[in-house]
């Protein structure tokens, strides 16, 4: 079971609510900010700062850290959120994953035990636009092109970033792809799989899963779509996870 975690993007709204649910499960939590104004934020969910730039500084850096803290888990939780236009989402969300992804590869060549394991959060309908899931219905293909017309830099660069990740053999990998976020309170329960396009799904559902994903080992190599639902999160994790569905690129 993991111990030493590092959440790459550690100032999100998920990110911190994730950081609380690891602490409480006696987790050493690593948040990577860019800022030191958001340092008190995060030692206030019971994590440790650490001033690191995904834009800047290089993936060498975030390996040191990574061997320095003996991190055996990390999470990608970082995105430009629409701020900086392309080139910043580009640099951020496609460019910036790479880099940690090069990262986590350099642990075991920097003295490392292991390379660590890597819980990437990606997007809903994230894949080839070219070929639409047979499960879509006619809401889904709305939303669908709705996301593609008001952030389609994102979805695209999102697209690119998973399929850089998942020709990784280096480490074991896991991408949760939750769907439009909100800030109701958590019902614990979603829609887990490969599920529609709809409804909205809470952040705090979202750390929940991204939790309960540290000790899943069985997880690796899948994505798992995640939005509102019914069922219990651990449920659903435990359902998707047992079928090892594969072929969600496209």
């Amino acid at each position: 079971m993991c111990k030493n975690i590092t959440i790459i993007g550690g100032h999100g709204k998920v990110a911190l609510r994730l950081a609380r649910y690891l602490v409480t499960g006696k987790k050493n939590v690593y948040s990577v900010i860019r800022n030191e104004s958001q340092s008190e934020d995060i030692r206030h969910e019971g994590a440790k700062p650490v001033l690191l730039s995904l834009e800047t500084d290089s993936a060498e850096k975030f390996t040191k850290q990574f061997v320095d803290t003996q991190t055996e888990l990390v999470y990608f939780s970082a995105g430009a959120g629409g701020k900086g236009g392309k080139e910043r989402t580009k640099k951020v969300d496609y460019e910036g994953a790479v880099k940690i992804f090069d990262a986590i590869e350099g642990v075991k060549q920097q003295g490392g035990q292991k390379n660590p394991g890597l819980v990437l959060v990606s997007a809903i309908d994230v894949r080839n636009p070219d070929k639409i899931p047979e499960h879509y219905d006619e809401d889904d293909l709305r939303i669908s092109k709705q996301l593609r017309s008001t952030i389609g830099d994102y979805m695209h660069w999102k697209y690119e970033a998973d399929k850089n990740l998942v020709q990784r053999k280096a480490f074991d990998w896991t991408i949760l792809r939750p769907g439009i976020l909100s800030d109701k309170p958590g019902t614990g329960r979603a829609s887990v799989g490969r599920t529609h396009l709809s409804p909205s799904i809470a952040r705090d559902d979202v750390a929940l899963a991204l939790f309960l994903l540290s000790d899943r080992e069985d997880a690796a190599g899948l994505a798992i779509d995640f939005v509102g639902g019914n069922t219990p999160i651990i449920e659903g994790l435990d359902a998707f996870i047992s079928r090892r569905v594969t072929d969600w690129l496209g």
